[in-house]
């Protein structure tokens, strides 16, 4: 069959008039989406950049508004809500993101960590922990962990912040066997409490199991043998904590002290405690050292603590030495003397931790404000 030339000629025209008004139709429809969606989006760019985020959160609510299944522009709706303390209405945005079926998994797993931190900030626990949990497995599986251990810690959920922690360390995020020793402590305080010794006891030794290392089982464990009057053994258990950590030792040096002398080592304790002193001179040594010695050897104790406080003079050494009778001095401006070095030493009188600067009277093992474990140097201010 004889193809027509004719035909051809008739339709290049025809096809090129379709594609091109394709092409234009393509093109107005390209335009108008970066016209209408991204002016918005870039506007709220810039009003975030310049600290304006009123205007930036309605910026970017019109350029939702204009393409809502735009992931990304969900995403940074919620979180400049979350950075403005919105937390209901970043709940909002992040869940209506988890309630499309259109969402692939890595965006559905990062809208599920947005939602926990939502429900962190604004101090719904519960449900925080509940959106963690959701987490585990995916990509965010560590950092909900995490979260996870800081919100067992902030309920005193020692067990279950143990149980974290341990899988975290197997996992090879970190060692976290100190803070474990820590949990297992608490745990033995609490159930010390409750008046259930042999439970106290398997936590203190699964405490010492997870961290041999550490110092605070051994405090605990002395403590609680000299309550119930062992104190042979609870010397043993403190000649032990001396021996690994020397700087800790001062925590529990007047205790020592006392059970030293219920067991009838005065005198082997006051060698063990000048030795001790000459090699970190502390006005606790000195304290636990005045406890041992032999009666009517006060002045020894008063002689002993004002050469410390010419060697290292601080307020808290002076206090130290008003509290030491026999003073040379009359009663009335002893009194007077210690009230004003008292008084002056309250803000020095204090150990601080070392992470965040939070400042307390006792010691802590734990950071009340920052959750730092072993954060305290066992130093109080004035004696560091």
């Amino acid at each position: 069959m004889d193809f027509d030339l004719q035909w051809l000629l008739l339709g290049l025209p025809l096809v090129f008039a379709l594609g091109w008004m394709a092409s234009r139709f393509d093109l107005r429809q390209w335009r108008r989406e970066q016209r209408d969606s991204p002016k918005a989006y870039f506007k709220g760019l810039n009003l975030l950049l310049n600290e304006q985020h009123d205007k930036a959160i309605d910026a970017f609510i019109e350029a939702v508004q204009n393409d809502p299944d735009t992931t990304e522009l969900h995403f940074a709706l919620g979180n400049l809500f979350r950075r403005r303390g919105e937390f209901e209405r970043a709940v909002r945005v992040h869940q209506h993101l988890l309630q499309r079926g259109d969402l692939s998994s890595a965006d559905r797993e990062r809208a599920q960590h947005a939602l926990a931190q939502d429900f962190m900030k604004a101090g719904l626990f519960d449900r925080a922990e509940e959106a963690y949990r959701a987490l585990e497995g995916t990509p965010f599986d560590t950092e909900a962990r995490l979260a996870l251990l800081s919100l067992h810690e902030r309920s005193r959920d020692w067990r279950a912040a143990a149980e974290v922690a341990a899988r975290l360390e197997r996992s090879n995020t970190g060692s976290f066997a100190p803070r474990i020793a820590h949990y297992w402590c608490e745990l033995a305080i609490e159930a010390d409490e409750r008046g259930q010794a042999e439970e106290a006891d398997a936590a203190l030794q699964k405490a010492q199991a997870a961290s041999p290392t550490s110092p605070r089982p051994l405090v605990l464990a002395g403590q609680r043998l000299a309550r119930t009057g062992r104190h042979a053994e609870a010397v043993q258990v403190w000649n032990d904590l001396r021996a690994r950590h020397p700087s800790a030792f001062g925590l529990i040096a007047r205790d020592w002290a006392r059970s030293a002398l219920a067991i009838g080592q005065a005198d082997a304790a006051r060698a063990t405690l000048q030795g001790l002193y000459e090699r970190h001179p502390g006005i606790e040594l000195l304290q636990a050292l005045a406890l041992v010695d032999p009666p009517g050897s006060e002045a020894s104790a008063v002689q002993r603590m004002a050469q410390h406080l010419a060697n290292h003079p601080s307020i808290a050494a002076a206090t130290a030495l008003m509290q030491l009778p026999p003073a040379p001095w009359g009663d009335a401006a002893r009194a007077g003397l210690r009230q004003a070095i008292e008084q002056a030493a309250k803000p020095l009188h204090r150990y601080r931790c070392a992470a965040c600067g939070f400042e307390a009277q006792h010691y802590f093992w734990q950071c009340p404000a920052c959750l730092s474990w072993d954060s305290f140097p066992p130093q109080r201010l004035d004696d560091q």
